[in-house]
């Protein structure tokens, strides 16, 4: 979440009367994240989320992401659904953005999760995995294997050796070994494809809500398992791995969907994948973020050293 769209206390006092929420209280912008405008915003009746989708995410998605946040509320999940107005719509238009009224969830992200946590996150994602079994939708993986080397040439050699010495011939590398083993045949179904601490809301040990949904996809489901490991099993700087909090989000996964043994087999491969991905799609964050930007640039460093962690590890799940 972040603010890149300015929006005053008196627009959001006039959108408000599109809906029947009660009158605006307070709104204050939210600074995390790199991917849309984000206010909180508390009216006389209860709090909510309002966001302005900005440049990554297509307002021809929304419809996509409305659909499959409300097939996981009606299947159980704790998931935030948009809030239609008066008339029935949820997608909105407000300074010149696409814009949705969300749902507020109770609970925190945890900064350092304990396993615990992570079992309880483990056994949500396996939860929203089994309810997303029998959701129609599909969308396209915009961060998917296929992209990310030309995310590298975006980022170029001089952009990427900025960030880290020789990492340009490091992510080249890398890319060269994906492209030769990338599996084929594993199960696709729907996934949310950036299940990040941030991303999950949490009360002591217990999962209050799913978040931010915006990269969700049709991808490989166990690659979300992946991406969700390595978003939860490392030290914030990627430099000291949790082998308790692994075995706890596995373990939990496995509570609510087992995993193949094709998947499993696949999994070092895809975690090395997430690790990339999102070494790459910070590196460009860092390079082209504006600096007037009301957001906090994330380090990719952090996965580089998740990326050599899971390289060095090629038995890390069959532990």
């Amino acid at each position: 979440m972040a603010v890149y769209t300015k929006v005053s206390a008196e627009e959001i006092d006039v959108f408000l009367t599109r809906f029947d929420v009660g009158t605006l209280v307070s709104a204050k912008g939210i600074a995390e994240g790199v991917e849309n405008s984000n206010y909180l915003v508390e009216t006389t009746r209860d709090r909510f989320i309002l966001t302005l989708y900005e440049k990554r995410v297509d307002p021809d998605d929304l419809p996509f992401f409305i659909a499959m946040l409300d097939h996981l509320a009606a299947k159980g999940c704790s998931v935030p659904p948009m809030i239609a107005d008066r008339t029935g719509a949820k997608i909105q238009q407000l300074c010149g953005r696409s814009a949705c009224l969300i749902k507020f969830l109770p609970g925190i992200s945890v900064t350092m999760p304990t396993p615990n946590q992570a079992k309880a996150t483990g056994q949500a994602l396996g939860q929203m995995h089994d309810a997303l079994q029998d959701f129609p939708g599909e969308r396209r993986n915009s961060m998917n294997h296929d992209t990310w080397r030309s995310l590298a040439l975006d980022c170029g050699r001089d952009g990427l050796d900025a960030i880290a010495a020789g990492l340009y011939e490091q992510v080249e590398a890398e890319l060269d070994h994906l492209d030769a083993h990338w599996p084929d045949g594993l199960s696709k179904s729907v996934i949310h494809a950036d299940l990040f601490p941030d991303n999950v809301l949490m009360l002591d040990d217990h999962v209050t809500g799913l978040i931010d949904f915006y990269f969700s996809c049709t991808d490989i489901r166990a690659y979300d398992v992946a991406i969700t490991h390595a978003a939860w099993c490392f030290s914030e700087d990627g430099l000291a791995f949790d082998s308790d909090t692994s075995t706890a989000l596995m373990e939990g996964y496995e509570k609510a969907f087992h995993l193949t043994p094709d998947e499993r087999t696949a999994l070092p491969l895809l975690a090395r994948g997430a690790a990339l991905r999102f070494l790459l799609t910070r590196a460009y964050d860092w390079i082209n973020t504006p600096a007037d930007a009301l957001v906090t640039r994330k380090d990719p460093t952090a996965f580089l050293n998740r990326l050599k962690y899971y390289q060095a590890n090629p038995d890390l799940f069959n532990a």
